[in-house]
C-alpha cells in the first residue's frame, strides 16, 4: 500500500502493517502519554527501519528531527492509510 502524507513523505507499506498487536499497544501508550518513547516504537512497527529513517530525513531541520513534526506525520500516515483503504 502506497501512502503519501500532507508534507509529501511517501512510502510503501505492506498490507499487513496494521495487523500487529504490538503496534496497537504502542499507539495506546502514545495516546495516553504514559510512554513518550512509544512514538519511536509506533514508527518502527508501522514503517520499519528503512522507512522510519526516510521519514526522519524528510523531516530533518538543522540536523534534528522535530518531535512535533513526527507526531503530525503519524496522524497523516493513518489518514493516508484510511484513504488508501477507501480507494
Amino acid at each position: 500500500m502506497k501512502i503519501t502524507t500532507r508534507s509529501g513523505f511517501s512510502c510503501d507499506l505492506p498490507d499487513a502493517a496494521l495487523d500487529n498487536m504490538e503496534l496497537v499497544d504502542a499507539l495506546a501508550e502514545m495516546q495516553s502519554d504514559s510512554d513518550t518513547l512509544a512514538v519511536s516504537r509506533v514508527l518502527r512497527l508501522l514503517l520499519g527501519n528503512d522507512n522510519r529513517k526516510a521519514l526522519y530525513d524528510h523531516l530533518r531541520v538543522d540536523g534534528r528531527v522535530p518531535i512535533e513534526a513526527v507526531t503530525a506525520e503519524i496522524s497523516d500516515i493513518f489518514a493516508a492509510l484510511g484513504q488508501a483503504g477507501k480507494n
